[in-house]
C-alpha cells in the first residue's frame, strides 16, 4: 500500500486551484477544512502559457505560477503535520526552478520537504526540428506516471510543467492503488473525476445555470474526489463551506471545454458515453460505469506565438439614430487614420432601449479594435485620432476608453507529435531521473458514430419560453474553438431536447455560428448534447476575436433564446 493514504481501497484528493490568479486562500481551506490524503492545484490555461513565456522573456529564472510560492509559504508546515501531498502544474515553464524556489523556501522555514518534480514537455528549442514553426512557448501534454514515480519515491510535493489537467489527480490515485498502465476503465474513471475536481468551484456550484436553486451559495467550498479502486468516484466537499455539490454541479463541469464523446489523453482516451452520475447524498455525487481505451499515438502540443500588437477605442452612443451615428464615427475614423492596421473591425453593442428611464439605457457601445505587426500603426496614432472625433462627430460623442499604446496579444494552436518524440522525465527529491517510457499500446482516435435515439415526443401544446426553462448548459474555449454542452434533467425532457436541438437550429438560435462549421455530439447517458463551433474565438483567447474571448456565457445566451417548448415538460 502507498503511503499516500492509510485506506487501500479509497484516496481522498482535494484540488485548491483552478486557474492561475484562484482563491489565494483555498490551500490553507483545504488543509484546515477537513481530512485529505492529496491536495492539487491547476494553474495553466492556453491563456497562461502566453503569460509564463513573457514572464520567462523578462526573467529566464520565472515561467512558473508565483502565487503558488505564496501559497507553499502560508502552508508547507500544515501540509508536513497532516501527512498531505501537494501535486500541481504551477511549474509551468519552469518545473525545475519552481522546485528549486520551493526548496528555498522550506528552508528558510526550517522544513525538511522532500521536492520533486516532472519535466520534459517544454520542446520550445525542437519547435522548428518537430514541424512546430517558431512559437514563443511550445508544451506538449504529458500524463500522470511520471507524478507516479514521484509520489512512490516518498515526494512531499511534486511540481509538474504542462500535463493534462487531469493528470494531478490521476497520478495520485495511480500511485496509491498501484495501477497498470493499461487499467483504462480504472484511469479513465479517475481522469473523470479530476476534470471535474480540476477547475475549482465549479464544481460546487461556480458558473451554475440554475444557481438560483442552490440559495446563497457565498464562497463555494472547493471540491474533493474520493476516489476508489475501480476507478470510481464521489465528487464531495469539506463540511461546513459554502456552494453545494450535486448531479448537475458535476454533470455541468463534465460538460466543460470537451468535444466528442472519446476524450483523449497521453495515459488513456477516456469514453464520455460511459459515464454516469447519480445523487448518493447531500454534496455526495457518485461517478462510476467509466470505460477507456488506449490512448492515441501523438501527444497535443499547446503552442503560443506572439501575434502582433492589439489596441481598442470605445465609443458611447446614446439616443436616437444609433446605427447612423456609428456609420457616421466608424467613416470618419477610417478616413482620418494616417495608416491603416493591418486589421480594423467594428462592433456595435445595441444595449439602448427606447424612451429609456436612465442614460446609460439609452445608450450603445460602438467598439473599434486594431491590430498590426508594427506596434506604432495601434498606438498614438490610432487612438489619439478616435479622440479627435470628440468634438466633430455624432451628437454626444464619448468614450469609455482613454487614448493609449497597443499591447502584444497572443495566438493559440495546437500541434501534435508522437508520443516517443517527447521527453517524460521525473526528477526525484534526491535529483534521480528516471525516464517514462510513452504508452506501448495506442489506438488511432476515431470519431464515435451517432447513438440511436430516443422516440421523439408526439405532437402536443407548446409555449415560447427560454430554453433555460428546462435545459442546463455550460460553455468554454479550446483555442479557436468554442464548445457548448447542454442537458436536461428528465427522459421526456431528452427526447425533446435531442430531436429540438439540432446543428440547424443552433444556428438559427446563435446567429454568430451561421457561416462557422459546428458539430454535435450526443450523450445520452448524461441526456446531453454537446457542440463544437469551429472558429468562433479566432486565433484563441489572448487573440480577443470577440468580447467574450473564452465564451464563458455563450451557453448561457443559448440558454436564453426563446423557442417553443412543449407545455408537459413545463410543469
Amino acid at each position: 500500500m502507498s503511503a499516500l493514504s492509510a485506506d487501500p481501497d479509497l484516496i481522498r484528493i482535494g484540488n485548491c486551484s483552478g486557474f492561475y490568479g484562484d482563491r489565494l486562500g483555498a490551500m490553507r481551506e483545504m488543509l484546515e477544512g477537513g481530512q485529505l490524503d492529496v491536495l492539487t492545484g491547476d494553474y495553466l490555461a492556453e491563456l497562461t502559457m502566453l503569460i509564463l513565456g513573457r514572464d520567462r522573456m523578462k526573467d529566464p529564472s520565472l515561467g512558473y505560477a508565483k502565487t503558488f510560492v505564496k501559497q507553499i509559504e502560508d502552508c508547507l508546515g500544515l501540509a508536513l503535520e497532516q501527512n498531505v501531498q501537494i501535486v500541481t502544474n504551477a511549474g509551468g515553464l519552469n518545473p525545475a526552478g519552481l522546485a528549486e524556489r520551493l526548496r528555498k523556501v522550506a528552508a528558510d522555514l526550517g522544513l525538511d520537504a522532500k521536492i520533486a518534480h516532472v519535466e520534459g514537455d517544454d520542446l520550445v528549442g525542437r519547435a522548428a526540428e518537430l514541424d512546430l514553426g517558431q512559437p514563443l512557448t511550445a508544451n506538449a501534454y504529458l500524463g500522470a506516471w511520471g507524478i507516479v514515480e514521484c509520489l512512490n519515491s516518498g515526494a512531499d510535493i511534486v511540481v509538474t510543467g504542462r500535463v493534462t489537467d487531469a493528470s494531478v489527480i490521476v497520478g495520485p490515485a495511480a500511485a496509491h492503488f498501484g495501477w497498470a498502465r493499461t487499467d483504462y476503465d480504472a484511469l479513465a474513471g479517475a481522469v473523470v473525476a479530476g476534470h471535474v475536481i480540476e477547475c475549482s468551484t465549479q464544481a460546487t456550484g461556480g458558473n451554475f445555470a440554475f444557481f438560483t436553486e442552490l440559495g446563497d451559495i457565498g464562497r463555494p467550498g472547493f471540491p474533493i474526489a474520493e476516489i476508489r479502486r475501480d476507478g470510481s468516484s464521489v465528487i464531495t466537499k469539506h463540511d461546513g463551506t459554502g456552494g453545494a455539490v450535486t448531479a448537475d454541479t458535476v454533470e455541468a463541469q463534465l460538460m466543460y471545454e470537451i468535444q466528442g464523446a472519446r476524450y483523449a489523453g497521453p495515459d488513456v482516451t477516456t469514453r464520455l458515453d460511459s459515464i454516469t452520475v447519480s445523487q448518493e447524498g447531500k454534496d455526495r455525487v457518485l461517478i462510476s460505469g467509466v470505460t477507456g481505451e488506449a490512448p492515441p499515438p501523438q501527444l497535443k502540443v499547446s503552442l503560443n506565438t506572439l501575434g502582433g500588437f492589439r489596441n481598442e477605442m470605445e465609443f458611447i452612443l446614446t439616443g436616437l439614430d444609433i446605427e447612423a451615428k456609428a456609420a457616421l464615427a466608424q467613416r470618419q475614423l477610417e478616413a482620418w487614420l494616417p495608416v491603416k492596421p493591418a486589421e480594423l473591425s467594428w462592433t456595435l453593442a445595441r444595449l439602448d432601449r427606447p424612451d429609456a428611464d436612465t442614460e446609460e439605457q439609452a445608450s450603445a457601445l460602438l467598439r473599434c479594435v486594431v491590430r498590426d505587426p508594427d506596434p506604432n500603426k495601434v498606438g498614438r496614432g490610432f487612438s489619439s485620432v478616435a479622440v479627435e472625433l470628440a468634438l466633430a462627430s455624432y451628437p454626444g460623442a464619448s468614450f469609455t476608453t482613454l487614448p493609449g499604446n497597443g499591447a502584444p496579444y497572443g495566438v493559440f494552436t495546437p500541434g501534435f507529435v508522437d508520443a516517443h518524440e517527447v521527453p517524460h522525465v521525473a526528477v526525484l527529491a534526491d535529483g534521480t531521473r528516471l525516464d517514462i517510457a510513452p504508452a506501448t499500446e495506442t489506438v488511432v482516435l476515431e470519431p464515435v458514430s451517432e447513438p440511436e435515439l430516443p422516440a421523439a415526443l408526439p405532437p402536443s401544446e407548446t409555449r415560447r419560453v427560454p430554453l433555460g426553462s428546462i435545459a442546463l448548459a455550460r460553455s468554454g474555449d479550446k483555442g479557436g474553438d468554442a464548445n457548448i454542452g447542454v442537458w436536461v434533467r428528465t427522459d421526456q425532457q431528452w427526447r425533446w431536447l435531442v430531436h429540438t436541438l439540432t446543428v440547424e437550429k443552433l444556428r438559427e438560435l446563435l446567429p454568430e455560428t451561421a457561416e462557422l462549421t459546428v458539430t454535435r455530439h450526443v450523450l445520452p447517458n448524461l441526456r446531453a448534447v454537446n457542440f463544437i463551433i469551429s472558429g468562433l474565438l479566432g486565433k484563441g483567447v489572448a487573440y480577443q476575436a470577440r468580447f467574450d474571448p473564452q465564451a464563458k456565457g455563450l451557453g448561457e445566451w443559448l440558454r436564453s433564446r426563446h423557442l417553443d417548448l412543449p407545455t408537459e415538460l413545463l410543469a
